[in-house]
């Protein structure tokens, strides 16, 4: 005789549906016997309960009856065989049960009318979406697309692509510097245009200025070494900038044997506090970024990462989602004491261009995510550094991504800002 006691010594990937119904069938035609002819080897499994059923008496024949009730409920059950598939999966190494359980988690997040719930109930838990999100190879299509936007068009099709993608995104070309669509060779040097010099005036009155278009997302004092990227999600301000190793050149007056935090190591003067701010570029908006204030650029520091949308949505969903990015961190000093300006990467963002640094690569297949690598301006240009004014050019995204500020002021610094407002290069940040 064949008992479901017996194949639960096996693996749970043993089981199938073919199975089960053999073992029912063989169960159900040895039922209509005497239940004093149980076997000794049926009852291995249970020594002490199924013995006694087999000795005889009203109470063994009710315990043997409530025996095959219950085993045939167990194997006569539908999605037994389908629980056993999906506990495969957890047999399955890691990266195995993810290559398997992802496409059919995309289906489950996709398909209307929750078609594929019923699965959840018989035991199989769907991938995260942030997991199916991140698993996605953002840095290999963002090389792809970089490589597209290299490519010449004809001269009569850039118009028509030109103008949807204006249509779409809103772009106003009266600010262009060149307004006809024909100069524009190929997508990236659409993205890449020139603003007509006085479509952006800077604000003088101001010691500090946004330095790209775009809206803000966040911005005040920094607390507990968290900064938030948009309001209720944080990041790790040492995750975010790295290890302090940058004081090369900086006129840093700290005591460094008792640091509270790190966020007290970047705070050089007495009276003041850091800051910080966040602006979010969007694809339609101007997509080069500018020096924010008078000051002086000691360090670079090049995080390899992803490239996962930084859109506001994307943000509030996925935790450190800036840590998570590739991002180029350009550190200094201005007249208040520590000064950061960092480029943060995008989905088709992967390149990040600094003008005065030619050897900053981004997005590049011999850099591995979860490293970074340091450059120093003050030991390359004769302990001087790269001396920034206001307004001046700085850099380049080729579609549209984020700017995080970081800043030591005093404490009176009290920035002009609402979130979630639109601002425009050369606006004011706050006053003091």
């Amino acid at each position: 005789m064949v008992r479901c006691c017996r194949a639960l010594h096996r693996p749970s990937s043993c089981y199938n549906l073919h199975r089960v119904r053999v073992d029912a069938r063989r169960l159900r035609t040895l039922g209509s016997s005497s239940s004093s002819s149980i076997s000794p080897r049926a009852a291995g499994g249970s020594a002490g309960g199924v013995n006694n059923a087999s000795s005889g008496g009203p109470g063994a024949l009710g315990a043997s009856v409530r025996l095959r009730h219950q085993n045939r409920f167990r194997l006569q059950f539908p999605q037994l065989a389908l629980r056993r598939r999906l506990g495969q999966l957890n047999c399955m190494s890691r990266p195995t049960a993810r290559l398997r359980s992802w496409p059919l988690s995309f289906l489950y997040y996709i398909l209307p009318f929750g078609v594929l719930k019923p699965l959840v109930k018989v035991g199989w838990r769907p991938t995260s979406r942030v997991t199916i999100y991140k698993s996605i190879p953002t840095r290999l299509l963002s090389r792809a697309w970089g490589r597209l936007n290299q490519v010449d068009l004809p001269t009569w099709l850039r118009k028509p692509i030109y103008s949807l993608y204006i249509w779409t995104f809103g772009v106003n070309m009266k600010e262009a510097a060149v307004e006809d669509l024909q100069h524009y060779r190929n997508l990236g040097e659409f993205f890449r245009r020139k603003l007509k010099p006085q479509a952006r005036p800077v604000c003088d009155s101001h010691c500090v200025i946004s330095p790209a278009d775009g809206k803000i997302l966040h911005f005040g004092r920094v607390k507990n070494c968290e900064v938030e990227q948009v309001k209720g999600v944080t990041y790790s301000l040492e995750t975010f900038l790295g290890p302090f190793t940058w004081t090369e050149g900086l006129a840093l007056n700290r005591n460094e044997d008792d640091p509270s935090s790190f966020q007290d190591l970047l705070v050089t003067k007495e009276g003041n506090e850091l800051f910080h701010c966040v602006v979010y570029l969007a694809p339609g908006d101007y997509h080069c970024f500018h020096s924010p204030a008078d000051w002086r650029v000691a360090h670079r520091r090049h995080f390899p990462g992803s490239l996962m949308s930084v859109n506001p949505g994307v943000a509030r969903w996925i935790k450190e989602l800036f840590c998570h990015n590739e991002r180029v961190v350009l550190s200094g000093e201005w007249t208040h004491g520590f000064f950061s300006l960092t480029a943060v990467g995008a989905t088709n963002v992967g390149s990040i261009r600094i003008y005065f640094d030619k050897e900053l690569h981004t997005n590049s297949p011999r850099y591995n995510k979860g490293s970074y690598n340091d450059f120093s301006y003050v030991s390359n240009n004769n302990r001087e550094g790269m001396w920034m004014r206001k307004g001046e050019h700085l850099g380049e995204f080729n579609l549209g991504s984020t700017i995080v500020l970081l800043f030591e002021a005093p404490r009176d610094f009290t920035f002009s800002l609402t979130a979630g407002q639109k601002i425009r290069f050369g606006e004011p940040l706050g006053t003091m």
